[in-house]
This record gives C-alpha cells, sequence and structure tokens, in this order.
C-alpha cells in the first residue's frame, strides 16, 4: 500500500485532517499539469483538481483497490475532466505561456533559457497531438506511470496503450521535426 492510501484511509475511517492535506500536498501539482494535458488550460485544470480533492474530502469514495493510490486519483479526476469537456464543448480555451524563470550567472541563463525552449517546443508540440496521445505521453514520461496504471487510468488495455504511446512517441517526433528541432537531443 503506498503514502498516498495509507493517508486517505488515515482521513476516511478516522478522520484525520493531515491526511487530506498530506494527499494534497503530494498529488496536487502532477494532477493538475496531468489535466492540463486534457483541458487545455492550466486554469481550469486547477478547478478540476479542485473538484477531485473536494470530492474526496466530502463523499469519501472507497477505492476498488484496482491498482495504486495514485491510478485511482487519476482516474477520479480524468473523469471530472471528461464531464467539463462534455458540459463546456463550445467553448475555447487559450492557455498561457509559462513565465521564465530569473536566475543569476550568464551561463546558467543560458542553458535554462535553452532548456526552456526545448520544454515549450514539446509541450507545443503535444498540444498540436490528439488527446488520447497526450495523455499517454504525459502520463508514461511526464508522470513516470507505468503502461498498466495508465491503461486503468484512460480505460484501456495494456496492449492498447503500449500501441498508442508507440504512436504518439512516432507523432511526437515528426511534429518536433516539422518545428525544426531534433528529437534526439530532447
Amino acid at each position: 500500500m503506498d503514502n498516498g492510501a495509507i493517508s486517505y484511509r488515515r482521513f476516511r475511517d478516522d478522520g484525520d485532517e493531515s491526511g487530506i492535506a498530506e494527499i494534497i500536498r503530494d498529488y496536487k501539482d502532477g494532477l493538475i499539469l496531468y489535466l492540463t494535458s486534457i483541458v487545455g488550460s492550466v486554469q481550469t485544470a486547477e478547478e478540476i483538481a479542485e473538484d477531485t480533492f473536494v470530492l474526496l474530502g466530502t463523499k469519501k469514495p472507497r477505492d476498488k483497490g484496482g491498482g495504486s493510490f495514485k491510478t485511482w486519483l487519476y482516474t477520479i479526476g480524468r473523469n471530472l475532466a471528461i464531464d467539463y469537456i462534455r458540459k463546456n464543448r463550445k467553448r475555447t480555451f487559450v492557455s498561457l505561456e509559462d513565465s521564465a524563470e530569473l536566475v543569476s550567472g550568464e551561463a546558467e541563463v543560458e542553458r535554462l533559457y535553452l532548456r526552456k525552449e526545448q520544454q515549450i517546443a514539446v509541450h507545443r508540440a503535444m498540444r498540436k497531438l490528439s488527446s488520447d496521445y497526450q495523455q499517454v505521453l504525459w502520463l508514461v514520461y511526464f508522470e513516470e506511470l507505468s503502461s498498466r496504471d495508465t491503461a486503468r487510468i484512460m480505460h484501456r488495455s495494456v496492449r492498447s496503450v503500449e500501441s498508442l504511446l508507440y504512436r504518439a512517441r512516432k507523432s511526437l517526433r515528426s511534429q518536433l521535426e516539422m518545428e525544426g528541432f531534433d528529437y534526439e537531443k530532447l
């Protein structure tokens, strides 16, 4: 059993408020970034992540024990994101680029600038991919989830996720090459 499940069980069964606080602290950022890949807006993803944690805190659903706590939590968030998309299909969102970090030292600034440009290029290229491709790339590479956990979150078979991941990497590579970036150096 992972720490998230232990914290949640402490909160749900014993009423220990610190359990839910630990869950929010440990999973908030990753959940928001994952949800951003689904809804395309950081602000909306933050709202959906908040709704996910509110659902845990108020309804206190029980985990069916099919995987890790993180997988279960991300599945809840994904379902809320899909509900949100269904309700708001006609709206269009524009995401804001991240602001540059201030760093001392010229060499460090240049290194960080180049790294940031590469990250922006990858994220920009990923946004041009289909939603399924974005999700599978995000879950496997940024969240470092296994194919099995990714399959549970996306409601697919492991084989389907592996095939989807292969096609998503290939599509991302061609998108980056069209934009003039060398995929192998990223």
